[in-house]
């Protein structure tokens, strides 16, 4: 990381936001953890200076240090003008990227880092954007020496280094895993800013550029090792979770898979399929989330049903979703346990025409998924990236979150900061 040259370690663009105001807080929050002298040098980055200076403000009210607005530094910059973007990439050595959707505002502030020679990160849960970038970019990122990492909020660490984890807690070789995700609340529901709901409707709408994308780029398929792994129904009962479930429609298994692919293309490891699911609780939950997934399903084929669903979120979302997003109750109230089913087979028994003869079953346990769990995990990939220089790739380029971050110590860290990893059982069939 070019850290000496640059007056900030850490730049969040998109600050004053509702996902950035969030992430602001909790680099707060690193910097007093750290206690560090001279302490870890950051800025914020938007449009407003006023709306800025506010973001600081709270969190300095929020973290009881009255000091922080004048101990960070204020870029003002915007998406649409490049030269600005090139000036605040210039002052940092990590840019926090928390401006979407990706899609439509992504692409300058990957341009501008990689021009700069700065890296760049971003909580993005789309996988088109996600993978056009690589195709895009990675060779210039690499000859640049910047590292761009998407997905690295709540979307996608817990899955993508949840796989990694249960891998290495495994004695013998894991080839297959499924995902469930559960989501905790309190009395008051839960509740997701309307960001998040745009990003689904332009990528559910343009699914057919993906399938594109995907096409073009040509690449042979990973090999299967092991059992194939089977895909379950679209709504079906989770006995060991005691829940029905569905499947997992974020970009989880789009970025697990990328990552699995990188592990055996360069790092010779054996590659793990991979699935996710939610779980919906009972019969209830289940008819409610199928009229609501049809609903968006229909509407989202349509120019007009787009604007519908981006102008009433909380309607088509069965309230979901809002403009305004969870309260401060909702999110202390909420949190995720995502828990992973891992098969594979025991040291010196063949994967091949055998049946898998080894269990696994680890947990990651964190709170609020949507912007505390991804604020804590943005920021811990950001000074992973600081820290710990010599187990990232060699070169820079774009990486997922397991690709870049496989032999480094984040998952210590996230730990310490309490997204939680752990092993629950693991047995010999």
């Amino acid at each position: 990381m070019a850290t000496e040259a640059r007056p900030f370690h850490l730049v969040v663009l998109g600050a004053s936001g509702f996902t950035g105001q969030f992430v602001a807080q909790e680099v707060a929050r690193e910097q007093v953890v750290l206690e560090r002298s001279p302490r870890l040098p950051w800025a914020v980055a938007g449009r407003s200076r006023e709306k800025l200076q506010r973001v600081l403000e709270r969190a300095a009210l929020k973290l009881g240090r009255p000091t922080l607005p004048s101990e960070v530094g204020i870029i003002i910059c915007d998406i649409t003008n490049p030269a600005s973007l090139d000036e605040m990439a210039k002052q940092a050595a990590v840019v926090l990227n928390c401006v979407g959707p990706y899609r439509l505002y992504g692409e300058p502030v990957v341009k501008a880092c990689i021009e700069n020679g700065t890296s760049c990160i971003d909580i993005c849960g789309e996988p088109q954007f996600l993978e056009l970038m690589y195709w895009k970019y990675h060779e210039k990122a690499a000859e640049k020496g910047s590292y761009i990492i998407g997905s690295s909020g709540f979307d996608s660490i817990p899955a993508d280094l949840g796989v990694i984890y249960t891998r290495n807690k495994m004695n013998g070789t894991l080839t297959a895993v499924e995902s469930f995700l559960t989501v905790h609340s309190g009395p008051e529901g839960l509740c997701i800013h309307d960001g998040t709901w745009k990003s689904a409707v332009y990528g559910f709408g343009d699914q057919s550029n993906l399938k594109k994308l995907r096409n073009e780029s040509n690449l042979k398929p990973v090999p299967i090792v092991g059992s194939k792994l089977k895909r379950r129904w679209p709504i079906s009962y989770c006995r060991e979770l005691n829940s029905y479930s569905i499947p997992f429609l974020g970009a989880d298994v789009s970025v697990v898979r990328r990552t699995q692919r990188y592990l055996l293309e360069n790092l010779e490891q054996s590659p793990v399929q991979y699935a996710a699911y939610m779980t919906v609780g009972g019969i209830t939950s289940v008819i409610k989330l199928m009229f609501a997934g049809l609903f968006f399903l229909f509407f989202v084929k349509f120019g007009i049903g787009r604007q519908l669903l981006i102008k009433f979120p909380w309607l088509f979302s069965f309230g979901y979703f809002s403009k305004q997003g969870p309260t401060q109750k909702q999110i202390d109230a909420s949190s995720f346990t995502l828990t992973f089913f891992g098969q594979g087979y025991s040291q010196g028994f063949s994967p091949e025409k055998n049946k898998p003869n080894m269990r696994i079953c680890t947990q990651v346990k964190g709170p609020e998924a949507g912007y505390v769990a991804t604020s804590i995990a943005m920021v811990q990939a950001a000074m992973t990236l600081l820290n710990d220089i010599s187990d990232l790739p060699k070169t820079g380029g774009v990486f997922t979150p397991g690709a870049a971050f496989s032999r480094t110590k984040l998952i210590d860290r996230l730990n310490q900061r309490g997204i939680e990893f752990s092993v629950i059982s693991s047995s010999e069939v």
